[in-house]
This record gives structure tokens, C-alpha cells and sequence, in this order.
């Protein structure tokens, strides 16, 4: 039970009477005529208002004589007759423009209802749809209160005797409703209301000495007896949704509170009620403070008692009177327009207007009661703007009192409206760093911090060495949860010496970046970090190796050096390799890691020589940087056994065939290490044999120049011409070296003799006796050469004269073909045949399948297309020989003529393959001859 002396009073309502419209001409029924110019006179009601009710934009009296009157937001005031006698009760609906009244037409206990339609006009009054007797049987009693369900379908009256009817349907017609005795009872019903619930239609009936509860809306009627407590007429009502509907019961000690099928809360408040009204969050409560029952009360309504009355609002949900005034007898108390309005017996209206909110406010705050300015714009549904700004106020107001904890609290209820550094420069100043830490946590909690504040926060956790309050903050176990920047936290950590911390929240949230560095560069760590790399994705753990590796591979050389392997191999992370074996591993090129071995040559060997074996299509440059480091080792080597050892490891690498695209380069690498082996071994792939051959000359190393030249002289015979310059110009005695030289020039032919002598005249050792068995086979060989060719000569003469004497002959005399052979199948030959001046004769169907054309003898057609071969190619070279010489005459510079000439081939040998090296040297002596021959063979038959 709350207790009503507690609560603080305020005035939350400005009071006035309501006054008369300026130029209204006419007056209420009771006011006399205005003289003079239009004034302002405060509203008088008709006299003998017995009853009151609002809604639909008026309010509603009813009067001793029977007549209703409309008093609507203009203030004209307007009425007409309903009944003969009194008007009673009234009821108004709030969502039709229904009007249900209980009054009398005659004397005796004989009171109607009727329903009256006001959209519709019978004769100027509104349109009465219904009118049926309230007492449903012949027992006379009193209505004593009147209610309507908005949805037109149930009416209930009480009424004195403590009975309650029920009209069922709808109320507006006789036919669509049936009229029921719900209640019975000893005591005089006071109240009525129903309650809508989703489909369950409730009705409370209130008595002098109980409260109880019907369901309405199915069959049977269940009740439900909620209290053994009544009220006076006029001290109950139903409360807004924002009190969920509950029915209220103001009784002389307390209000009570009742839902459908229980008591709700009670207040104490002191007072014998008079009137209870329920108005916008508010209760309204109209007490005196004169004890009367309320069974006296029940009948003193039309007592003209004179009694100061109090009207009380009071806020349930903020605990406080809003308003609090004395009225002299308050016949009702209305709602319409958004104001209240009390209706006193001398026929004033006053006007209860409240205050806005923002003015309510400024009077809780002038009184620092922030508490009760935070419940008020709750309850008033105060934008959070609003609330903000209240909170920040109160906030600032417990600060100046020194109540820190308390101003932090309400600053933290303005995160996301107040600026944060506002709060912060308040605790800073003040050096409150657990105020500070608890707004920061918060700023935090709803993810509304950045990375300072982070750092701040950070720094205070630290300042405080609360160990237990950075971890609660750091253990976070995903990223989407976390409420702070994870890198800045990761940097304040570091900085404060709390690696652990820092370490735990890199891993946590897979900063892997900080986490190596905190365990390479702070703790010097490098077993673990070399561990969590092997953990890592392989992307990450690729270039985080890229970045730490150098410094593993300083410490920790052996097992940098496993990690590389696998990276470059077939990499699985650590947690993953376990039961993932069949999904294939990635491979980093292994390349891009040699930089990292710049100062563990041992290991950067055993790293290339893994991965040439299990890797053979690794990137060249594992090759060239295993080669050099090969060739290095082998030059700086002082024991000849593991010296041997290294040079056939660099040969068999060399012959691996891996450098045949870098040959350049390998042959640079071998050079640089005086590695002789390997430069002719490369020399020699590479077709360089006059490298080779220089090389062996720059040593002075005859033997090796004869064995170079037997090797590959057939590939290059100018290798041979070159060693015998190369012993010419020697001093010492190379006789052996030149004999040999001599001999395969000899034999191939290689140089004429005279430049022969010419070489040799260099060396000054070298006598005749060198050359001399060398320059007699060459006299002999060309004595035979000359006895040769002229012989030839003479053979060709011999041959000239011969066919022209044949030529002779064809020309003068005639020729006889005696030949009885086909010449190509030596059968008999028989008519038709075809003969040639050569001699030859064939069968005709010989002819025609041998013969190329009609023209050409089958026989002597190969020989004949040999010499026009040669004709023409003379033809051709004369030519060009006529050509050549033309610009050669002509141009400027001789030298690039010859040398196009040279390019085209021109000057090159010309043979033909069937000729016999004698006919070679007549060719141009028969060619004209040969023509004739050709030009004067006929085909006869």
C-alpha cells in the first residue's frame, strides 16, 4: 500500500473559469441580456443540472426539467426536451454519436431509457431510435448508474435495489436486443464498466459493499467476486490502457485496483470520495474531509451541503499529486478538448488545462528532483533526446554536490546522445578514474567507443592494475562481440607491459601481426612464434615468414629452416594436418625465401637441396643460388677429398640440364670461381668451340688446342686453321703440334699452300723440314691434278669435233633409221612407230605411255635436261655477273654491295650433283653446241 502523505504535490494545472465567446449575441439560458459593447462573462449552465457526461467534441447535461443540453468547443450552448419530468442519467459515446439516457416522463417509479441518435434530426432534436422501459419487471426500484459498451451491443443499468440489467444486441433497435437480469444482490450498485480483453467482454459491478466481475460476452454469465469493499455513486472508473484497463474503486480509506478476475494495488488517500475519474494517465479524485458513510452518501447527492471540497490528480506511476485545488460542491467532473472540467452547483465550469511537458519539467528541475523529471518524461513518452538532456542535468547536478558515483550513473544513461569527451573531461579533471572506467565499460558494452576511448579505458585499467577487469574485458571470443578497436587494445597492452594480456587478445581475435611482433620483438620468444606461424592459414604464415623470417632464422636456424621446407613443399597447418591429409597442401615459391638464408649458408644448402630433389620443377634461381653456393664452397675448400667431393657436385648440378636457359648466367658464376671444369663443360653445351678453343690457348695447353680441334673440327673447320696461327706465332718448339695440324689440313683441304707458308713464316723456329713432306704432297697432287685436266682437255676436243660432224652430217645428208628394236621394250618393231634423229625408235603405244612430250626422245631426255640445266644456270650467273659489275661501278660504297652479293648467296659454288667431275670444266665449251644438237632433233615416223 502506498502511502499518500509521501507523495510531493505540484501544480501541474492551470485553473480558470471558462468564460463566454467575445461577440456572442446570444446568452445562456440563465444569463441576462448583455447592454452596452461585447464583454467577456464567465459561462453559466442552466440551473437544476442533475447530470453530466462528455464526448464526441461536447459536453452533456440533463437537467431537473427534463431537458439535455450540448455544450460544444464554440461554448454555444444548445439543448432540447428529452423527457417531461427529469433527465437522469447519460451516458455519451466515445466512438458513435450515441447518446443512451434514463429519465422520466410521468411521476412514479416508472424511468425510460432512450437511445438517441445525434447525426440525425427528428424536427430540429436529434432522432430518438429507441425507447424501452429501464425496469425489466414490475417491481418499482431506482436507476442508480447506466453504462454502454462502445460497440453498441451490451447495456447494463443498476440499480438501487442491487439488481443489474443486461441488454444484449443491439441497443439502438427493439427487435436486434433482448434485455436480462444479470445481478441480483442486497446492496445498491454504484458502478458499472466494461472491459474489452481481445474477445472477452467483461462487466464490473461495483455495490455499496462488494465488487465483482462478469463475463459477458459467452454464456452463462461466469462472475467472479473480486472484493468485499463498495463505493459511493460516481467513485469508480475504468483506467486507460497505460494502467492496463483495471477498474478502480475509490473507496473512504483507500483506491483499489481491480483486473477481470484479481485486486490490483491500492492507495492510501485520505478523504470520504465524493467523485473518481480517470483522465489521461491521471486519477481524479473529489473527496471532503467530513466522514460520511457511503451509504449517506449514496442519497445526499441533491443535498445543497456547503462543504469545501478537495479535487486531487494524482500520477500512480510517478507517485505524486499533479494538481491539488478547493472547490465548493462539485456536482461532476468532465474530460473533452484534452482538458478536464469541473462543473460546480452555482452552474460555473472551470477549466483544469495542463501544463506542457517541457514545463512540468523546468518545475521538477528548479527543485532538483531529477528523479521524478525522469519517471514523468517516461511516462509521458519523451523522445530520448529529451531524456537525454535530463539525464546529462542530473548528472551535472550530483557532480557539483560531489556525488560522483551517482552523477556517472546518469551520464551513462546519455550514451549515444551526449558527446562522450563531455563526461570524460569532467573525471579526468577530477581524477575519478573508477568513475571514468565505469562510463568507459559502458561506452563500450554498446559498441559506441572508438579507439581512443579504448586507449583511455585501457589506460585506466592499467593505472588501477586491475588484472581481473582487463581480462573480463579482453576475453571476448569473436570478433562480431567485440566492443572495441582489437589492434588499439593490442597497443596500449603492449606499451603498459601487459604482453600476456596483449598476446592473448591477438590470438583470440587472429592479429597475427601483433602477436609475432609482442613475441619476437618483447619477449624474444622465438620458439612460440615460430610455432604459431606453423598454426597459421597458408597465406598468412607465407608472409608473415617473409617478414620474421630472418630473425628465426638468426635464433632458430633448424627449424626455420623445416618450417620453409614444408611452406615451400606441401604445407598444412599444424591444427589442420592432423586428420585433413587427402585435401592437397599449398606451395610457396621457394624462391622468394633464399634472402632470408643471407647469413646461414649451411642451412640455405640443405634448403635448396631439398628442394631440387623433391621438388625438380622448383624456380630457376634455387638452381643458379645452389650452384654458386656449390662453386663457393669448392673454391674456399683447403681438404682434397671434400674438395673433389664438391667439384662433382657442381659438375653433376651443371649437367642436370637446369641451365640451359640461364647459360649466361651459370657460365658468369663458373668464371667468377676459376671453375675450369665447369667453363668447358658449359663452353662445350653451349657450341662455343672457339671459346673452348681460346681457353686451352690462354692456359698453353698444345695438347688440349690438337684434341679440340680432332673433336670438333668437323663441326668447324676454321678451328684447325686457327690452332696452326696459334703454334706459328709460339716460340717454343712446336713441331709435333704443327705436323699434326699440318696433316689433317692436308687431308681436308683446308687452306691453299701458300698461306700455308704464310702462317708458318711467323714462327721463327720453325724450319722448312716442318713443311716440307707438306709441300711435296702438294706439288705432287697438283702435277696429277694438271696431267688431268689435260687430258680432259684433249678428250673434249675429240668429243666437240665428233658432234660437229654429226651436225654436218644431219644437215646435209639424209638419215636412215635401220633400227628393228623398240628401244624401250627391244621388241620387234612394227607399225606404227615413231623414230628420232638420235636413233632412237619406239612403238607408238610405247611412245605414248613412256614420252613426257611429243617432242622429246624418252631415252635422251635425261641427259638432254641435264645440259639445258647448265645452259641456263650460265645464263643466269652471266647475268648476274653483269649486274654485280654494273654496281659495283656505280655505287659509293663497294664493301656493302659485295656484302649484300654475299648474303644472297651469289658468290656459292654451283654443282650439279649427276655431272662427273671432267664434264664440270667443258660444260661452257659444249653448251652451244649441245643447244644445236637439241635444237635440230625432229621426231619422225
Amino acid at each position: 500500500m502506498a502511502a499518500y502523505l509521501q507523495w510531493r504535490r505540484f501544480v501541474f494545472f492551470d485553473k480558470e473559469l471558462v468564460k463566454e465567446p467575445l461577440g456572442n449575441d446570444g446568452a445562456a439560458p440563465t444569463a441576462a441580456p448583455a447592454s452596452g459593447p461585447a464583454v467577456s462573462k464567465f459561462l453559466c449552465l442552466p440551473p437544476g443540472i442533475t447530470v453530466c457526461d462528455s464526448g464526441r467534441g461536447s459536453l452533456v447535461f440533463g437537467d431537473m426539467e427534463g431537458q439535455i443540453w450540448f455544450l460544444p468547443r464554440s461554448l454555444q450552448l444548445t439543448g432540447f426536451q428529452a423527457y417531461k419530468l427529469r433527465v437522469t442519467h447519460l451516458y455519451q459515446l466515445k466512438q458513435h454519436n450515441i447518446l443512451a439516457s434514463v429519465g422520466e416522463d410521468e411521476e412514479g417509479i416508472n424511468p425510460l431509457v432512450k437511445i438517441w441518435n445525434l447525426e440525425k434530426r427528428d424536427g430540429g432534436n436529434p432522432l430518438c431510435t429507441r425507447i424501452f422501459p429501464a425496469i425489466p419487471g414490475t417491481e418499482p426500484t431506482v436507476v442508480s448508474c447506466l453504462t454502454v459498451h462502445e460497440n453498441l451491443n451490451f447495456m447494463a443499468i443498476g440499480f438501487t435495489d442491487g439488481s443489474v440489467t443486461l441488454n444484449k444486441g443491439d441497443i439502438t433497435r427493439d427487435r436486434h436486443s433482448k434485455t436480462q437480469i444479470l445481478h441480483k444482490g442486497n446492496y445498491p450498485v454504484t458502478g458499472l464498466a466494461f472491459r474489452q480483453a481481445g474477445k472477452t467482454t467483461h462487466l464490473f459491478v461495483v455495490t455499496t459493499e462488494n465488487v465483482q466481475s462478469y463475463i459477458v460476452s459467452g454464456k452463462d454469465y461466469p462472475r467472479v467476486e473480486l472484493d468485499t469493499h463498495g463505493c459511493g455513486l460516481h467513485c469508480s472508473a475504468l483506467s486507460d490502457p497505460s494502467q492496463d484497463l483495471q477498474f478502480i474503486v475509490a473507496g473512504d480509506e483507500c483506491v483499489y485496483l481491480y483486473q477481470p478476475d484479481e485486486r490490483g494495488p491500492c492507495f492510501a488517500f485520505e478523504g470520504h470520495k465524493l467523485i473518481a475519474h480517470w483522465f489521461r494517465g491521471y486519477l481524479v479524485i473529489v473527496s471532503r474531509d467530513r466522514k460520511v458513510s457511503p451509504k449517506s452518501e449514496f442519497t445526499s447527492r441533491d443535498s445543497q451541503s456547503s462543504d469545501k471540497q478537495i479535487l486531487n490528480i494524482y500520477d500512480l506511476c510517478n507517485k505524486f499529486i499533479a494538481y491539488s485545488a478547493i472547490f465548493e460542491d462539485v456536482v461532476d467532473v468532465l474530460a473533452e478538448w484534452g482538458s478536464l472540467y469541473v462543473l460546480t452547483r452555482d452552474g460555473r465550469v472551470h477549466a483544469l488545462q495542463e501544463k506542457d511537458t517541457q514545463t512540468k519539467l523546468e518545475m521538477l528541475f528548479k527543485k532538483n528532483l531529477f528523479e521524478m523529471a525522469i519517471n514523468l518524461a517516461k511516462s509521458q513518452h519523451l523522445d530520448s533526446d529529451g531524456l537525454a538532456q535530463i539525464f546529462m542535468q542530473y548528472g551535472d547536478h550530483l557532480y557539483s554536490k560531489g556525488n560522483h558515483d551517482g552523477a556517472v550513473q546518469q551520464y551513462i544513461r546519455t550514451i549515444g546522445k551526449l558527446e562522450p569527451s563531455y563526461v570524460i573531461r569532467k573525471f579526468l579533471d577530477a581524477q575519478r578514474i573508477h568513475n571514468l572506467t565505469a562510463y568507459l565499460q559502458t561506452l563500450h558494452r554498446q559498441s559506441l567507443a572508438n579507439a581512443d576511448h579504448t586507449t583511455l579505458l585501457l589506460n585506466c585499467y592499467t593505472k588501477l592494475k586491475d588484472s581481473s577487469k582487463l581480462e573480463e574485458f579482453i576475453k571476448t571470443k569473436s570478433e562480431s562481440e567485440v566492443h572495441f578497436d582489437v589492434g588499439t587494445a593490442i597497443r596500449v597492452l603492449r606499451q603498459a607491459g601487459y604482453y600476456s594480456h596483449a598476446l592473448s587478445l591477438a590470438e583470440n581475435h587472429a592479429h597475427h601481426e601483433w602477436y609475432l611482433k609482442i613475441q619476437l620483438e618483447d619477449i624474444k620468444n622465438y620458439q612460440e612464434a615460430l610455432r604459431y606461424i606453423g598454426k597459421l592459414p597458408f597465406e598468412q604464415a607465407e608472409s608473415n615468414m617473409k617478414r620474421y623470417g630472418k630473425i628465426l632464422m638468426h635464433h632458430i636456424p633448424e627449424q626455420t629452416t623445416q618450417l620453409l621446407k614444408g611452406l615451400c613443399t606441401d604445407y598444412r597447418p599444424s591444427l589442420e594436418g592432423r586428420g585433413d591429409r587427402e585435401t592437397p597442401g599449398c606451395r610457396a615459391s621457394s624462391e622468394e625465401f633464399i634472402p632470408i638464408f643471407a647469413n646461414n649458408p649451411r642451412e640455405l644448402k640443405a634448403f635448396l637441396e631439398h628442394m631440387s630433389e623433391v621438388q625438380p620443377d622448383s624456380p630457376q634461381g634455387i638452381y643458379d643460388t645452389l650452384l654458386e653456393l656449390r662453386l663457393q664452397n669448392w673454391a674456399h675448400e683447403k681438404d682434397p677429398q671434400v674438395k673433389e667431393k664438391l667439384h662433382a657436385e657442381a659438375i653433376s648440378l651443371l649437367k642436370s640440364g637446369r641451365f640451359c636457359d640461364v647459360f649466361d648466367k651459370a657460365l658468369v658464376l663458373c668464371q667468377m670461381h676459376d671453375f675450369q671444369d665447369g667453363v668447358l663443360y658449359l663452353y662445350e653445351q653451349g657450341k662455343l668451340f672457339q671459346q673452348i678453343m681460346h681457353y686451352h690457348m690462354q692456359h698453353e695447353q698444345y695438347r688440349q688446342v690438337v684434341a679440340v680441334c680432332e673433336r670438333h673440327g668437323e663441326q668447324e673447320p676454321s678451328l684447325w686453321e686457327q690452332a696452326l696461327s696459334y703454334f706459328a706465332r709460339k716460340e717454343e718448339d712446336c713441331k709435333e703440334y704443327v705436323a699434326a695440324v699440318l696433316k689433317h689440313i692436308e687431308n681436308k683441304n683446308l687452306m691453299p699452300p701458300l698461306l700455308v707458308v704464310q702462317t708458318l713464316a711467323h714462327n721463327s723456329t720453325a724450319t722448312l723440314s716442318v713443311i716440307r713432306d707438306y709441300l711435296v704432297q702438294k706439288l705432287q697432287k697438283q702435277s696429277q691434278q694438271i696431267a688431268q685436266d689435260e687430258l680432259q682437255v684433249r678428250r673434249y676436243r675429240e668429243e666437240t669435233t665428233r658432234i660437229r660432224q654429226e651436225i654436218q652430217e644431219l644437215k646435209a645428208s639424209p638419215k636412215i633409221f635401220q633400227k628393228t628394236k623398240c628401244s624401250i621394250c627391244n621388241s620387234a618393231l612394227e607399225l606404227p612407230s615413231v623414230h628420232f634423229l638420235c636413233g632412237h625408235s619406239f612403238h607408238q603405244h610405247c611412245f605414248e605411255s613412256y614420252s613426257e612430250s611429243d617432242a622429246d626422245c624418252p631415252t635422251c631426255l635425261p641427259e638432254n635436261r641435264k645440259v639445258m640445266d647448265m645452259i641456263r644456270a650460265q645464263e643466269q650467273k652471266r647475268d648476274l655477273h653483269d649486274q654485280f659489275q654494273h654496281q659495283l661501278k656505280c655505287s659509293s660504297d663497294s664493301f656493302s654491295v659485295i656484302a649484300d652479293y654475299f648474303g644472297r648467296g651469289v658468290f656459292n659454288k654451283l654443282t650439279l650433283l649427276t655431272d662427273p667431275p671432267a664434264a664440270r670444266l667443258t660444260a661452257s665449251l659444249e653448251a652451244g653446241l649441245q643447244r644445236d644438237l637439241l635444237m635440230h632433233s625432229r621426231r619422225g615416223t
